[in-house]
């Protein structure tokens, strides 16, 4: 179980990777998880600090550590949810690239450092064909300012070009997780409109089917009925009362179609929790489907996707839960054998249980088929509901 637990909130991380921020925690997270590689500028910040250059180098030295830092987190924090023009891209590389070299051969080997971020960044915002040579270029281009700096050559390889070309390759895999989710989330749109639009015309087929014959011969019976009067009046209400049989019998049929369309079933609410627990960026962990055992009273399973759809919807609105579990499956008491479906989230949990939520409706639709429903709540722990059907001789 906790290997799938842990599978789905990959997934719902996965979910949000090429997508702009939601909220200023998202944007912040965010920027929190690409800030935290400016460790490795404390090589610059300790030579400034030092004082060992003069008034004038030590406050361009800032200006420009600051203005590098600012440009950098703005090229990889935007790039990656809404990518710059190709100009705007150049423009920000060259801008870097010239920090690195003049600071680098002004201020000495610490600032060579540098160059690691602009191979970094290379490769976040390069295609591949364009990555594949800017990145060695950018360590190459340190290398041969390194010779010309007081840095120990020896130290000087291992220290900065190798992070420089694995962190510069190491972005241009990102980059492609990027794209690929973001192509991904496309194909699942698609998918969506697609299947939407063959519902649609499932709907006019069956609608054409069911009201087609009807309608035709209640306007061939009206024509009919409008001949024979008044010579023929007996004939006349013959036809007015087959056009009452056909009409009452649409109606009918209509009714039926509709309630076919409205009626959920375990199967579809669960693969519909799937897609909104994700889209709300909630690790999802549950079966991919349901089969229901023998024994079952009829409506029942129904009932459960009620309940499924109606928990889902208060995880996604009002828990503020990271992670939702759904299990479903046989479970023998001292009452005899259920078919349990339980909901549990690691949201708030206090204020899950509260009036106008739709567990009333629910503990209602439950009743019909002789089952019962358990909330359970504590706060800041989550929120269970648990749902039991009894289970009939098969």
């Amino acid at each position: 179980m906790t290997s799938v637990t842990e599978d789905r909130r990959a997934e719902a991380t996965v979910a949000t990777i090429g997508r702009p921020p939601e909220n200023r925690q998202e944007a912040l997270r965010r920027l929190l998880w690409i800030g935290i590689w400016l460790a490795f500028l404390g090589a610059p910040v300790s030579d400034l600090l030092k004082r060992e250059h003069t008034t004038w180098a030590t406050v361009l030295g800032w200006l420009a550590l600051v203005a590098f830092v600012a440009v950098y987190l703005a090229l990889v924090f935007r790039h990656t949810a809404r990518p710059f023009a190709r100009t705007t891209v150049a423009s920000i590389l060259v801008f870097l690239t010239c920090i690195a070299v003049v600071t680098s051969l002004t201020l000495d080997a610490p600032w060579l450092v540098l160059f690691v971020y602009v191979s970094v960044g290379c490769g976040a915002v390069l295609p591949l064909p364009l990555a594949r040579w800017a990145i060695p270029g950018a360590t190459a281009a340190m290398a041969l300012i390194g010779l010309t700096t007081k840095g120990d050559w020896g130290d000087f390889v291992p220290g900065l070009a190798i992070p420089a070309l694995l962190g510069g390759f190491a972005m241009t895999g990102v980059r492609h997780l990027v794209r690929t989710t973001v192509e991904l989330r496309q194909a699942r749109a698609t998918v969506a409109q697609l299947a939407a639009n063959e519902e649609r015309l499932r709907l006019a087929r069956d609608l054409h089917d069911l009201l087609g014959h009807s309608l035709s011969l209640i306007t061939l019976k009206s024509e009919l009925a409008g001949r024979m009067l008044p010579g023929h009046p007996d004939q006349a209400a013959q036809q007015v009362a087959d056009i009452e049989q056909v009409s009452r019998q649409a109606l009918v049929d209509v009714r039926e179609a509709v309630t076919g369309y409205r009626r959920a079933t375990l199967t579809g609410e669960l693969a519909g929790a799937r897609t909104a627990l994700t889209a709300a960026g909630v690790a999802a962990d549950l079966p991919m489907t349901a089969e229901l055992p023998p024994g079952l009273p009829p409506g029942a399973g129904e009932a459960l996707a009620w309940v499924i759809r109606e928990a889902v919807t208060n995880v996604v609105r009002h828990s503020g839960a990271r992670t939702c579990a759904i299990t479903l499956g046989e479970r023998q008491t001292l009452d005899g054998r259920f078919l349990e479906l339980k909901i549990a989230d690691d949201g708030r949990g206090g204020s899950a249980v509260t009036a106008g939520n739709g567990l009333t409706g629910l503990a209602e639709r439950l009743s019909e088929v002789d089952g019962m429903l358990e909330p359970s709540a504590q706060k800041g722990k989550g929120f269970t509901l648990t749902a039991r059907v009894p289970l009939g001789a098969p």
